[in-house]
Parts: structure tokens; C-alpha cells; sequence
């Protein structure tokens, strides 16, 4: 699909039973996602999306302490069942976004492709700006905090059909 600079992006490969189906399902319903999306004992407090580009991508994430960090950014691409694609460098709408605080911005690529044993091989590729941001994302536990993540959508999607 894109070409990976391993200079600036980070990429998490995983296989999983749960079919293509219910993983896009996980991350295109809010209340599914809100359940899954954040490592515990963090939590996903408030998601909203609308699944369209230019579409709001809204999570906001809670700390055990309750402290909240709220994450904005705009769809880019929607392939039912196959791709979804969405920035943290742009608000609804395609509006550039004036301030980033102490944030740094990413552009999520999350794949997903039926296996041939009825499962599902997922792929999330993070793209970033510099390699100060990509260095920053992944001290922050990319591989960990996503690959947990991945576990919870699992184990919640597992029961679903």
C-alpha cells in the first residue's frame, strides 16, 4: 500500500481468528472501541467518528489518576472491511490544526485482510513527520501499548458474532 520509512514510521504486524468483519467493526463502533482501544488500566472515555474523509477521529483516553488526554484528528480514508486511515495533524473537515501543544502529530494506517484460515492479519503502520516524533511515539510504548490493545480487541471481539 505505502512505502515504510523506517526512519519515521513505526508498524505492528498480528494474526488473529476474529474475522475481518468483526476487527473493522471494533474500530468503526464507538461503544466496541471505547472498550477496547486503550491499555488498561488507562481507559477510552469518549470516542466519537464520523467514518468519512474529513470525518472527526475523537478518542479521549483516561489515566488511572483520571486525568484526560483527548486526541483529534480527521479521517482520511475509509475501505469498508480493509483500511482505515485518519491524522492527528488535521481537524474535521481537512482544517489544519493551529497548535499542537507538547503533542506530536501521526498519521494512522490501520489494514486488515481475511486469512486463509477464516481469521484476520492486521497491520497498523503510524507515519510521522521527523524522527524526533517517531522516537517520542515509541518510548511511549508503541509496540506494547498497541499490541495491548490489539489483545483487548481480541479477547472482546472473540465473543462477538
Amino acid at each position: 500500500m505505502k512505502t515504510i520509512d523506517p526512519n519515521l514510521d513505526l508498524v505492528m504486524t498480528r494474526k488473529t481468528h476474529v474475522p475481518v468483519d468483526l476487527v473493522w467493526k471494533a474500530w468503526t463502533t464507538p461503544e466496541l472501541l471505547k472498550q477496547w482501544f486503550t491499555p488498561k488500566p488507562w481507559k477510552t472515555v469518549e470516542c466519537e467518528m464520523d467514518l468519512r474523509p474529513g470525518g472527526r477521529f475523537l478518542t479521549v483516553m483516561e489515566s488511572p489518576e483520571g486525568e484526560q488526554f483527548p486526541g483529534e484528528g480527521c479521517v482520511l480514508q475509509v475501505v469498508e472491511n480493509r483500511l482505515l486511515v485518519w491524522t492527528s495533524a488535521l481537524l474535521p473537515d481537512f482544517r489544519p490544526r493551529a497548535d499542537f501543544g507538547e503533542s506530536f502529530v501521526f498519521t494512522a494506517y490501520i489494514e486488515m485482510e481475511p486469512s486463509d484460515t477464516g481469521g484476520t492479519n492486521y497491520k497498523v503502520t503510524l507515519i510521522h513527520a521527523d524522527g524526533d516524533s517517531k522516537k517520542r511515539h515509541d518510548d511511549m510504548g508503541f509496540e506494547s501499548g498497541w499490541g495491548s490493545a490489539f489483545d483487548q480487541m481480541v479477547e472482546l471481539m472473540s465473543g462477538v458474532s
